[in-house]
């Protein structure tokens, strides 16, 4: 079962950050938020599970002098439509889909944990076609053998349930409950980042979104075929990431050809957030400007 409206754009919407960057695009059978600003060569930042446009509240106006950035909500996440069944694949195709819609073909990507999987899927696919993608703390591994057909059966019941995700978002009414979410990834955020998380999380349809995606998640075929990846890789790896460890980027990095790991010493899986200065000069680095 899948909620029928998505957080409302003017009122969960009202001071969304960027928010003049913002537009509403049909694509791919979907009604997409997405939020394009800047100028220069095309850049595709994508978010990574639970999160939204937001994310990339700091970083954005960095990187907009020099780049037209692309910045959507993932189905079933922010303000996007959900798809029916989220899977890799499908992700892929769909975002694929936005990216012709709006005629904006990346040269650059830039993706957040799931995000980055997303990205390495489509560009596999050939439904874009990247020069580099810098994945930041980047979701590439399945599960350890037998957890993650747990895991994946655990959120296949939740999200069956309509009464856990309002559940779910009562509890985050509670501010001290979302911190201490963000605190268990490794990150530190400012008072106005840990409210945005907030006020999506206190929608039980931002978080059916969450919870379908985990759902219908397979890493498998993406690991198998990751080694012929057609473009650069860059795994950037925070030291103190709790929900991806730095060794995953080591491991993925011994399987692609051409990749590189960036270390990025006390900073969580949020670090994009809490560090935006310096992603921005990383990300500049590798995108060539």
């Amino acid at each position: 079962m899948l909620f029928s409206t998505r957080p409302d754009w003017a009122r969960e919407g009202r001071d969304w950050p960027n928010r003049e960057a913002s537009r509403f695009v049909a694509a791919g059978g979907l009604r997409w938020h997405v939020q394009v600003m800047g100028q220069g060569p095309v850049m595709l930042l994508v978010h990574g599970t639970g999160a939204a446009t937001h994310s990339w509240r700091d970083l954005a106006p960095l990187l907009a002098p020099r780049y037209t950035l692309v910045m959507p909500d993932l189905p079933g996440h922010g303000f996007s439509e959900p798809l029916p069944r989220p899977t890799l694949p499908q992700m892929a195709r769909v975002l694929a889909a936005l990216v012709k819609v709006l005629d904006l073909p990346p040269a650059v990507t830039v993706g957040h944990s799931a995000g980055a999987a997303i990205l390495a899927q489509a560009a596999l696919d050939g439904g874009i076609k990247p020069e580099v993608v810098v994945a930041l703390n980047g979701a590439f591994l399945p599960f350890r053998e037998g957890q993650g057909e747990f895991l994946s059966g655990l959120a296949k019941l939740l999200v069956m349930n309509p009464v856990v995700p309002r559940i779910f978002s009562l509890t985050a009414s509670d501010p001290r409950s979302v911190e201490k979410l963000v605190r268990d990834t490794g990150s530190r955020l400012d008072k106005p980042g840990l409210e945005l998380y907030r006020r999506l999380l206190r929608q039980p349809a931002h978080v059916q979104g969450a919870l379908a995606m985990m759902a219908n998640w397979d890493l498998h075929p993406l690991l198998r075929d990751l080694p012929r990846l057609p473009c650069r890789l860059v795994l950037v790896a925070a030291g103190a990431d709790k929900a991806i460890p730095p060794s995953q980027a080591q491991r993925v990095h011994g399987l692609v050809p051409g990749s590189v790991v960036e270390p990025l010493p006390g900073l969580g899986h949020l670090a994009h957030e809490e560090a935006p200065h310096l992603v921005a000069g990383l990300v500049e680095r590798y995108a060539g400007v």
